[in-house]
């Protein structure tokens, strides 16, 4: 068996390197941190007009007809870049949202229990059903507006992700096809985006061990940088292969899996590069602090640890 990427993955996600690198590069970023936006919509319309949200749509319905480990390689790349926005719930439901295909629209996710990222932008609203009532459907669709009213903005530690606070119970609105699948891939797509978050902080802190200098030698040359450096590596390296298996497989505990790998690769690498950065990496001006707040922040949604254990628990049995 052949486990390497194809030439036409290859080609996807260096594509999509490419355009987020000039649609949203570090100096839009910046300016997007400063100016406190949510959902760039001028930019979701770029995303839309470059097929990221109808890439598994068939190509019949206006998609491009790829599957879930070419979504994969999108959502790592986004996780990269620290791009904001629910662009997993958007993805998720593209085909059922009038204009969320194109990036006309924009849709958040009401997981129960858990605040909503970007209720205040968003169009329409993914109700996902409870993740311990397996005969429920995996979700619905509804107007976001109603929800919005009824709720109130809470702190949040990611500055990109605005963060709503649902009390009322929300009341399930159009059933959508196939929604028993929902979770999972939207757990598997976060995984991706952890993974990518992971490679790129081990790629600033072998970078910054190379061009910083202490006692006349890059602070690369001590062992103990260079332990936490090469330990980086391995936490990404191990995600990304549980994350590109499940991606091929789509079964449930290996989602579990990948999701539990990611968010500890994510979360411990940022904490590993802003060792490496020293008190530098603690400054707003460093990009190390926004990485590990997305981390903890995404960890927590789609697939928390203790449910993903839960169903890796259950597989045992």
């Amino acid at each position: 068996m052949d486990f390497q990427l194809s030439d036409d993955q290859r080609a996807l996600r260096a594509g999509v390197r490419e355009l987020l690198a000039g649609r949203f590069g570090r100096d839009r970023m910046r300016a997007a941190l400063d100016a406190a936006t949510g959902v760039d919509r001028a930019l979701w319309r770029e995303l839309g007009e470059a097929g990221f949200f109808a890439l598994r749509l068939p190509e019949a319905e206006g998609g491009v007809g790829l599957g879930l480990p070419e979504a994969v390689l999108l959502f790592e790349e986004a996780g990269r870049s620290l791009l904001p926005g629910p662009l997993i719930a958007t993805h998720l439901v593209a085909g059922s949202v009038k204009g969320a295909a194109r990036g006309e629209a924009v849709v958040a996710v009401l997981d129960a229990g858990q605040p909503v990222a970007h209720l205040g932008e968003a169009d329409a609203l993914l109700v996902l059903a409870p993740a311990n009532a397996p005969r429920a459907p995996g979700g619905t669709l509804r107007d976001a507006a109603p929800v919005r009213d009824a709720a109130g903005p809470v702190r949040s530690a990611d500055p990109f992700t605005p963060l709503w606070r649902v009390t009322d119970p929300v009341e399930a609105g159009e059933p959508l096809p196939g929604a028993g699948r929902l979770r999972e891939e939207g757990a598997l797509l976060a995984a991706a985006e952890q993974l990518g978050s992971a490679a790129r902080t081990t790629e600033m802190a072998v970078q910054h061990a190379g061009a910083r200098e202490q006692f006349g030698a890059p602070i690369g040359s001590f062992q103990a940088v260079k332990h936490l450096c090469a330990g980086m590596l391995v936490r990404a390296e191990l995600a990304r292969s549980a994350v590109y298996a499940a991606a091929v497989t789509a079964d449930p505990v290996e989602i579990a899996g990948a999701k539990l790998l990611a968010d500890d690769a994510a979360v411990r690498n940022a904490r590993d590069c802003l060792q490496v950065h020293g008190g530098m990496g603690f400054t707003w001006e460093s990009d190390v602090h926004l990485h590990l707040k997305r981390a903890w922040l995404r960890s927590g949604q789609w697939l928390t640890a203790a449910a993903a254990e839960e169903v890796l628990a259950g597989d045992l049995c």
